[in-house]
């Protein structure tokens, strides 16, 4: 800016100093004109020593650089310099003079470029018989403007100093505001914080203060809706879409109260009639940003699917470790009864533990999903280690066609054994567990001989997070009924002979047709 400052001011005392000059020479030149002795001589048109020396000592008092006077012809009577006497005029500016037009004018002649005052010489009868030149060398203009500068040199360093001082003040807040990151850092990280948000399998959204969407990751754009408009491809003048446009519901939880927006975690919100788990983190309260936040969310399904997968996981490692635990037992009895010369007892206790193992793969012969035989058997073996009489009912049966709803028959299967052997609360009972299916669907019975389900929470038993059993716990049922309602099917309990029993229902697999054989194989039979 400074330099910018002094490069107007030349240009402007550049200016001013041609004109300064301009009419000095204007006048001088008006001056010579008008001498008796000019006139005679340029009217004459022949050189005169006397016309030049006289010229020439004018031109000493007023300071020019030269005074040339020519006659009509343009031919040079008085110089500077003697040996160009009698020469045409350069310059090419004679044309106006010569018109009767006095003119200021910038043209390079013999002694270099120069600012010109001319004025036409005319005799008594007002006839133009010369012309006379007066005239002052541009190193002339530009020492006036040099001077000029010298003078003014004060302010611009005193506008310099000021200039450096408050940018380097400016410099320092906008650092501040930025946290001292420099431009290719910022950049860095906006492209870092899209490819998170990219990569993220949960919804993030930004609100500011007036409720206004300023963020939206790929997934929240896909759980809103196709309309959503993403922030981030608008035009810088657009305003952001209100919240409520998109979720209303969001909207008038977070709208603004008294009291500042806090964190909260695990909010269930409905978006489009689905709940929605959601996570608020607010912004700061100041500034532009005053009372917005962030929201993260992830559909509640999910959430339980993923609950129900660590569920199933945690069941395997326990059926594992039970089994562990069982064999360990019982090789070590074996052990013991070879370490004391008693064969023929630990013969017999390895028989007797496969026909136990024979005769339970026999009850689950008929029951052809895979991992629903494997998680029973597990489940047996969990039963041992508890103390607990675990069977499954004779003639209980299941088609390959439910192996393509295998995750919800070991879900719900898994949950209520589990809960079957919690209900027992480590007392000695009988759990048993009922498959089969008809032309209409499968049905699955889990009957344990525990003390039933808490009047207090048998009203909203399916209902998440209801349970008996202290906080953080109740979702395993609830995940069982959104699973088995998924599929079209229900789920009841009820006591019956001093058990609690648990039913679930399923349709049969759609555009299927179950096979039938005879009514004793097809129709679930109540346990004895």
């Amino acid at each position: 800016m400074t330099a910018l400052l002094v490069l107007v001011q030349t240009w402007q005392l550049y200016g001013e100093a041609r004109e300064r000059i301009g009419e000095r020479a204007m006048t001088t030149s008006r001056i010579v004109s008008r001498l008796p002795n000019i006139v005679s001589g340029a009217e004459a048109g022949v050189q005169n020593a006397a016309l030049n020396l006289q010229v020439n000592e004018i031109r000493a008092q007023a300071e020019a650089d030269f005074i040339v006077v020519g006659n009509r012809a343009g031919i040079r009577l008085a110089h500077p310099l003697p040996d160009r006497l009698g020469q045409p005029m350069e310059g090419g500016d004679n044309i106006e003079p010569f018109a009767g037009r006095e003119i200021i004018s910038v043209a390079r002649g013999s002694l270099g470029v120069s600012v010109r005052g001319k004025v036409p010489v005319k005799n008594a009868a007002g006839v133009v018989v010369g012309v006379v030149s007066t005239g002052y060398l541009m190193p002339a203009a530009w020492h006036l403007v040099v001077g000029a500068l010298i003078s003014l040199a004060p302010w611009f360093v005193l506008a310099l100093g000021l200039g450096t001082a408050g940018a380097m003040l400016v410099a320092r807040r906008l650092r501040a505001d930025i946290l001292n990151l420099e431009p290719e850092q910022i950049a860095a990280l906006v492209g870092q914080q899209r490819a998170v948000l990219a990569a993220l399998r949960e919804g993030v959204i930004a609100v500011d203060g007036q409720g206004r969407v300023t963020l939206v990751n790929d997934r929240a754009a896909e759980m809103l809706g196709p309309q959503t408009v993403r922030p981030q491809t608008v035009r810088p003048q657009s305003t952001p879409a209100p919240l409520a446009d998109y979720w209303p519901e969001l909207a008038l939880l977070t709208r603004p109260v008294q009291q500042p927006l806090s964190r909260q975690q695990n909010l269930e919100v409905m978006l489009k009639g689905q709940p929605i788990l959601v996570n608020i983190e607010p912004l700061g309260q100041s500034g532009a940003d005053g009372g917005g936040f962030v929201a993260g969310f992830r559909d509640r399904a999910e959430a339980v699917a993923l609950a129900d997968e660590l569920t199933h996981a945690r069941g395997f490692v326990d059926v594992l470790r039970a089994q562990t635990h069982e064999y360990q037992n019982r090789l070590h009895v074996l052990s013991g009864l070879l370490q004391l010369g008693r064969p023929a007892e630990a013969l017999r206790v390895l028989n007797a533990e496969i026909e136990q193992g024979a005769q339970f793969r026999q009850l689950l012969r008929d029951v052809q999903v895979p991992r629903l035989v494997a998680l029973l058997a597990g489940k047996r073996e969990r039963a041992q280690e508890l103390g607990i009489d675990f069977q499954v009912a004779e003639g209980s049966n299941l088609s390959a066609l439910w192996e393509r709803h295998a995750d919800t028959l070991v879900t719900a299967v898994g949950n209520l054994t589990e809960n079957a052997f919690e209900a027992l609360a480590g007392q000695p009972g009988t759990v048993t567990v009922l498959i089969g299916e008809d032309p209409e669907g499968a049905q699955v019975e889990v009957e344990d001989s525990g003390p039933g389900v808490a009047a207090g929470v048998a009203a909203r038993l399916f209902t998440r997070g209801a349970s008996s059993k202290g906080e953080g716990r109740g979702y395993g049922l609830a995940g069982v009924l959104g699973r088995v309602q998924a599929l079209g099917g229900q789920i009841k309990h009820t006591r019956r002979g001093g058990h609690t029993v648990f039913q679930v229902s399923l349709p049969a697999p759609a555009s299927t047709v179950l096979a039938t054989s005879s009514p004793e194989n097809s129709a679930p039979r109540r346990p004895a």
